[in-house]
């Protein structure tokens, strides 16, 4: 799946190439440059990725306790559940 997302960043790229390519030439080409348009901006290409529900809980098992108490200053429910229950226990 890696090598599908980057072969595609490189087809962007080439195809961005090819179509800047014929756009600097007749800029070249032109008696009045001022009055071209410029080559055309490539699209920005934007990667989502989703974590499975277990390398949550990987990630939240192996978090610092700094990091817990930072994410429940931040309003993350889950971790302020965690610093109250780890309150309680040495309370007890």
């Amino acid at each position: 799946m890696i090598s599908a997302i980057s072969s595609l960043a490189q087809a962007n790229s080439t195809v961005a190439a090819t179509q800047t390519e014929p756009a600097q030439k007749a800029a070249a080409s032109s008696p009045n440059p001022a009055a071209s348009q410029g080559p055309a901006a490539p699209a920005a290409v934007t990667d989502t990725v989703q974590i499975s529900n277990a390398a949550r809980a990987i990630q939240e098992a192996i978090e610092t306790p700094v990091q817990t108490a930072r994410e429940a200053r931040c309003g993350d429910r889950q971790a302020q559940r965690l610093l109250a229950r780890e309150a309680a226990d040495k309370a007890e």
